[in-house]
């Protein structure tokens, strides 16, 4: 599963990172009547697919050449490629805008000044949609770890961590044991697991349910209009109690929460994207009441409306 240009693709597709090869199971085996265009256009797209996996290949290679080292990556390499998994534990900081890691059970949404903790071989990809973003990489020799380093979670980037990350701002590619900065590198990982911080707690579940996924489409692009569950029931031909259980059942979570969700996602990124005010936000979003707006976005994202879109 993987999203490509905007669009989400759930073929499978998996890419060993330890002996870079790939498999997938798309089939050419099914007859498609000849469309010249249509015909450009898929040829266009895997083109762009087997590129994208050229350059994945090129990244496994370059992330555990070197087993034991420590690797800092400050370019955007990991952006729009599929999903992908590598032998190394890998952290991933966010600055100057919202970045999207798509997993096979959810979607994460990582704020500026944030970071990703992603244990090995965990299948991810990264995306994002804007150009001012800044990604620093840091990836980390496997080493038994438990608790803290097992689990994947998005965490503030702590004034502690900010100062290290600063210290060694020009620092990039492989680092080994014996250099001082392996040991400092080693430091700051170690301090992660020991700053207690709350996890970032927007994590959007995802189905292969297409008729839940077209319900979903229906109303995500409308998020400033009355969505009750049971005007959502009603638009789909479904009682609300039906409704519910499709929600719970491919979701394992309710309509309310996967709209309060929606609409707060959207705020992050009118916030970060736009000059509108808040009280615009809130109402480009479907709440009437600022004070709610704000209360439930503190509820999600651990800060204030106006704290975020300070950061």
């Amino acid at each position: 599963m993987f999203r490509f240009f905007g669009l989400r693709f759930r073929r499978k597709i998996f890419v060993r990172v330890n002996d870079s090869m790939f498999h997938n199971d798309f089939s050419m085996s099914n007859k498609i009547s000849y469309h010249p265009t249509l015909s450009l256009y898929i040829i266009s797209l895997i083109f762009v697919i087997f590129g994208h996996m050229k350059i994945l290949s090129e990244l496994i290679k370059v992330v555990d050449q070197n087993p034991d080292s420590i690797l800092v990556m400050r370019q955007q390499t990991e952006q729009r490629l599929p999903a992908h998994q590598h032998d190394k534990t890998q952290l991933l900081l966010v600055y100057g805008g919202i970045a999207y890691l798509q997993t096979e059970e959810k979607d994460f949404y990582i704020p500026s000044n944030h970071y990703i903790w992603i244990p090995k071989n965990y299948p991810h990809n990264l995306m994002f949609n804007t150009q001012d973003l800044y990604i620093i990489n840091i990836y980390f020799p496997d080493e038994k770890a438990a608790g803290f380093y097992d689990e994947l979670g998005i965490y503030p980037v702590s004034n502690l961590l900010a100062e290290m990350l600063s210290f060694s701002e020009k620092w990039q590619g492989d680092y080994f044991k014996g250099l001082w900065e392996f040991e400092f590198l080693l430091t700051l990982k170690g301090v992660l697991s020991k700053e207690n911080l709350k996890k970032f707690s927007i994590q959007l579940p995802t189905t292969d349910d297409q008729r839940l996924n077209a319900i979903i489409g229906s109303f995500k692009n409308r998020l400033n209009e009355n969505l009750s569950l049971d005007i959502i029931a009603s638009h789909s031909g479904m009682s609300v109690r039906s409704l519910t259980r499709l929600f719970q059942t491919k979701l394992h979570i309710t309509f309310v929460q996967y709209l309060k969700m929606l609409r707060i996602i959207r705020a992050m990124e009118l916030i970060k994207d736009t000059d509108l005010n808040m009280t615009e936000i809130a109402y480009e979003i479907g709440y009437s009441n600022i004070a709610a707006f704000s209360n439930n976005f503190q509820q999600l994202t651990n800060m204030r409306p106006t704290e975020f879109k300070a950061k």
